[in-house]
């Protein structure tokens, strides 16, 4: 009998480890934990995406002309402009143009511009909006998504929302974005459990953004349940074939 304790013990041991280790605390998980009723935070509120190689940008020409078909020649009927390596996309009668660093009213406004003064067109109105957006996810268990942003403007906390939110088995304070600047990869860690988010220069994220998370020491948490089920089924069954042997060898006494 002295033996069927100890395998209680050791049962009774091991539930308690699993319990503590899959314990999640407010504290962990829930965001912008220091923000308290009528707080204000300024943020930056002006952020315009600016146009970089590779980008897809949808440009159409209109007027308000009576004479639409003027706008005609102008207006590409294969898809979106694609920027190229050195910023330039091609369009129809203007020919290249030198689009990166601008933003997308930027361009519109330099349009505009170049048909009026061509004597193209005595009224145009341009309209120009990214048609590839987008932010990359990459999870803690190895995949990815695409989050397209429809209004090319991603506050970092938006995004997490546009994603479903972060599962409780995704660590907060270490959740990184991702960008290319001049060329070179950089990469930041920002917490959203904190106001403090709302003051990082990576808030406003840009087309093309990696955010890139982990978990809590394991891929997933439907991993970790996975594995402790396994663990706690083969300890089981040890301790009952155990006490079965235990009671047995007590009888034959």
């Amino acid at each position: 009998m002295k033996s069927l304790r100890h395998i209680k013990s050791l049962v009774l041991t091991l539930l308690v480890v699993v319990s503590a280790t899959s314990c999640i605390t407010p504290r962990r998980i829930n965001y912008l934990q220091d923000m308290t009723h009528g707080s204000q935070i300024q943020i930056e509120d002006k952020f315009e995406a600016v146009i970089a190689p590779y980008d897809k940008l949808s440009i159409r020409v209109s007027t308000s002309s009576v004479r639409q078909e003027l706008t005609t020649p102008f207006n590409k009927l294969d898809g979106d402009n694609m920027v190229d390596i050195n910023g330039d996309i091609l369009l129809p009668v203007l020919g290249k143009v030198h689009v990166a660093g601008l933003t997308r009213l930027r361009l519109q406004d330099t349009l505009t511009t170049m048909l009026r003064e061509g004597g193209y067109l005595e009224d145009p109105i341009v309209i120009a909006h990214f048609t590839n957006f987008k932010i990359f996810y990459l999870g803690p268990d190895g995949r990815g998504r695409v989050i397209n942003i429809p209004d090319e403007k991603a506050p970092f906390m938006e995004v997490l929302a546009r994603m479903g939110g972060l599962d409780n088995y995704t660590r907060r304070d270490k959740i990184g974005v991702m960008r290319e600047i001049n060329g070179k990869m950089v990469m930041r860690y920002l917490d959203p459990r904190s106001t403090e988010v709302f003051k990082d220069p990576f808030y406003m994220l840009q087309q093309n953004d990696f955010i890139i998370v982990e978990a809590y020491g394991v891929p997933t948490a439907l991993q970790q349940f996975s594995f402790w089920t396994g663990m706690i089924g083969t300890f089981a069954s040890l301790a009952s074939l155990i006490t079965s042997f235990a009671l047995y060898r007590s009888i034959s006494k």
